[in-house]
């Protein structure tokens, strides 16, 4: 394997990294409580997971809750309950992209919606889910080749670079995910998830290569008209969806294969939300 152009992009990496998303959490008003909870202000990193991120705002509320009134945490923004194992980035593009901040996420501890949330009991529940996602998008990268050829500490590295939030440590260890031959031009497929926000489908996710069987480089705007044309508006046709990755709308002409090495979540997939224009 050889090495990428990923020093020349350390700034993107790092932007992406450091995304936060002020966010302010407020008890549902049918818990029982001894006394009035006040809110709890949080900056959210949009590259983690709601539960590794919120005991916080779990020990703020329980100060006014009596213990046999607490069952699992879970969180719901306007009445969708938020699933903890998809990034907070994502859930936060898909849900409430075009809303003023702070993001307003509600906080539940009773009456978990069991039919749309897997249950979270432990910070092991997200390891082993975030080192799935990892592994999958390695089979779909190399083969498996270089998630294989890792050892276990390696694997703790990127898990506890996510956990504690250290940067270098992840990004040490998750070069060597980025990494192909030169003369492929790329990875093997790319892992990327499409979600939609007016959908009850989970997500799209299909085998895409980065680079066409001509030899040119695929791009963002490819990938949709394969996986999702109606995101992609005709000529002279006002623009229906927007097509967004970490809060940001890429040109439709950027390479995937450049995308996937620098816009990736820590998980490795490139994570699509394709969101309704807001109308005025």
């Amino acid at each position: 394997m050889i090495k990428t152009h990923l020093a020349d992009d350390k700034d993107v990496l790092r932007d992406v990294w450091f995304g936060r998303i002020p966010t302010c959490f407020t008890l549902n008003q049918d818990e029982v409580t001894e006394r009035e909870a006040e809110p709890y202000y949080l900056l959210l990193p949009r590259v983690s997971y709601l539960t590794l991120v919120t005991d916080k705002v779990k020990k703020h509320f329980l100060k006014v809750m009596k213990a046999e009134d607490v069952e699992e945490m879970w969180f719901e923004y306007e009445g969708t309950p938020l699933k903890w194992h998809y990034p907070i980035g994502v859930l936060f593009d898909l849900h409430a992209s075009n809303t003023v901040l702070p993001w307003s996420i509600t906080v539940h501890f009773k009456n978990f919606p069991d039919r749309d949330l897997l249950h979270c009991p432990s910070n092991s529940v997200i390891e082993a889910h975030f080192m799935s996602s990892i592994k999958e998008a390695d089979a779909l990268k190399h083969k498996s080749q270089v998630v294989n050829d890792m050892q276990k500490k390696d694997h703790k590295q990127l898990w506890m670079g996510l956990q504690n939030d250290k940067f270098d440590q992840f990004w040490a260890m998750n070069r060597k995910l980025m990494e192909y031959p030169t003369e492929e031009g790329g990875f093997r497929y790319i892992p990327f998830r499409i979600y939609q926000a007016m959908s009850d489908r989970p997500f799209i996710q299909k085998l895409f290569r980065p680079i066409s069987p001509e030899g040119n480089a695929h791009t963002l705007g490819n990938l949709l008209k394969e996986m999702y044309p109606t995101a992609i508006p005709n000529d002279g046709e006002p623009k229906r969806y927007q097509v967004v990755i970490h809060g940001i709308e890429p040109l439709l002409e950027t390479p995937l294969q450049w995308l996937s090495e620098h816009l990736s979540h820590p998980d490795n997939f490139l994570h699509i939300c394709v969101i309704p224009t807001p109308t005025d």
